[in-house]
Formats: structure tokens, C-alpha cells, sequence
């Protein structure tokens, strides 16, 4: 598939922080990942690309509603599908992994053939965590469910309960454990609008340690940055970068580590060529 040629990426945070069940605070990510993002160069020595190429319009972190979930949601949804209306792709910070749900409607809208592509520790598989449909835990099962059989593709998961399994095997393509046959991964997704979702989780808790819920045995830092780059062919059309948690890391280690994904993520689908 030719990269669609786009007039920018507009940027937005969406610190919503209401469905967390272990740490809360990801409502603080998006400022933390900007600040963390100063200190970082703008040209990239792996990709020998400069993110001063990519037109980033940052509209700010969106005003969320501090306890409806449904309004906040709503209102997630809104501002990606504006994005879209003006052909421009989108980035979304969060906040907690639910944020995903709402950009993935907005998204579907304008390309009925989406996958999703989740770089996560977790599954997000559960029907219903604490006897709820919508949370951080549920998310990708809502999105899976939205999309159809076969168009959610897992990587990375190395915690999920027998009945996510199950459902996985079923109805999504799961890749767990250490990075996945790349190759296998863009075939799957190839030819097809894309839908991102990047949790930071991901990343073992030696390089990321402020994050909702901790997950041990996970990527380096560096295993993100090169599955990222094998993943340039695809045509990426929205995505989120999720679940920094600020208070449970005083070093500020996994704001930067999140900050620099987000530029390796601009230059490898964003950069206009």
C-alpha cells in the first residue's frame, strides 16, 4: 500500500485516569511526556530522519470531565474524529489504556476495514473487570469485538487470565512474549488501514517502572524501538501511546522512554515521503 500523503498529525493528550484498578495518575502522562520530549534530540541516528519534517500540530490535553466516563469518552471521540475529517492522522496521549476505545470508534467511521495493532503487556481481553464493560482491563475486548474476528493483532502480552486466552485464539491474532516473526505481523496487517495502540507496559519495568500495573519479564526499550521500525510498511491512521504513570517514577525514566518511542513512531509512519 502507498503511504497516504497527509497535510499534518494533529497531537492531543486525553488524561483520562478513571477506570485504574492497581496505580493511579496517568491522567499526569501527557504533560510528563512533552517535558520528557524537550530534552530529547529531533533527528533520529537509527532512522537518519529529523522529526522537524513531520508537521505536528499539538492542540493540548483535551478537558475531561474528572468523573464521567461516558462524557469523557465522548468527548475522546470527538476530537480524533475531527482529526480525520481534515484527512490528518492522529496521535493521542494518555491516561489509561480505555482511551483507546472511543479513538478506534472514530477511526473505524472513516476506514470500515480497520485492524488494530496492540503492543502491550496485558491481554485487555476481560468481558467485565469488577463487574464492569469499560475499563483499562476491557478495552480491547470492547475494541475486538467492534472490529470483528481477526482484525486485532496482540504483541508482546505476557499476562492475561485462561478465559482471555481462549477468547484470543478465537478471534484475534496473539503473538505472546518476547517480539514476534515481524514478517508474519506485517503480512497480517498489510494492505489494510491501521489503528496503533502502544502501552508503555510493554517495556519491562527495569526501563519503564512508572506505569498503571507493572508486569516483570517484559521488552527492553530497545526490542520496542526495532519492532517499531519492521513495522514501517504499514499504514498506520491513528494511534495512542498509553499508561505512563508519573507519581510511581521520580526519575521521570519512563516519560522519556515514552517521549522517545513517540518520535521513533512519527518518523517511521509519519515522515513525508
Amino acid at each position: 500500500m502507498m503511504r497516504h500523503r497527509r497535510p499534518g498529525i494533529i497531537l492531543f493528550g486525553a488524561p483520562l485516569d478513571l477506570t485504574s484498578s492497581y496505580r493511579t495518575g496517568t491522567r499526569l502522562g501527557p504533560q510528563q511526556i512533552r517535558a520528557a520530549g524537550e530534552g530529547l534530540e529531533d533527528y533520529s541516528l537509527a532512522l537518519d530522519r529529523d522529526v522537524r519534517q513531520v508537521k505536528v500540530i499539538d492542540q493540548g490535553d483535551l478537558e475531561l470531565p474528572p468523573d464521567n466516563l461516558e462524557a469523557g469518552l465522548a468527548r475522546i471521540e470527538e476530537e480524533a474524529a475531527r482529526a480525520l475529517e481534515k484527512e490528518m492522522a492522529f496521535v493521542a496521549l494518555g491516561g489509561e489504556h480505555l482511551i483507546t476505545l472511543p479513538l478506534v470508534k472514530a477511526a473505524l467511521t472513516r476506514y470500515p476495514d480497520l485492524a488494530l495493532l496492540q503492543i502491550d503487556a496485558h491481554a485487555d481481553l476481560a468481558e467485565f473487570y469488577d463487574g464492569k464493560p469499560l475499563t483499562h482491563a476491557t478495552v480491547i475486548r470492547r475494541v475486538a469485538e467492534l472490529l470483528g474476528p481477526r482484525r486485532v493483532v496482540q504483541l508482546g502480552i505476557r499476562s492475561a487470565t485462561a478465559e482471555e486466552v481462549i477468547f484470543a485464539r478465537q478471534q484475534t491474532h496473539l503473538f505472546p512474549g518476547p517480539p514476534a516473526d515481524m514478517a508474519k505481523v506485517v503480512k497480517i496487517l498489510s494492505g489494510r488501514p491501521v489503528y496503533l495502540t502502544i502501552d508503555i507496559d510493554v517495556v519491562d519495568p527495569a526501563f519503564a517502572p512508572g506505569v498503571g500495573t507493572p508486569e516483570p519479564g517484559g521488552w527492553s526499550s530497545l526490542d520496542l524501538f526495532q519492532v517499531l521500525n519492521r513495522m514501517a510498511a504499514l499504514e498506520i491512521v491513528g494511534m495512542d501511546l498509553v499508561e505512563v504513570c508519573p507519581p510511581y517514577d521520580p526519575a521521570g525514566i519512563t516519560a522519556i522512554l515514552a517521549a522517545k518511542a513517540l518520535r521513533e513512531t512519527l518518523l517511521t509512519f509519519f515522515y513525508p515521503v
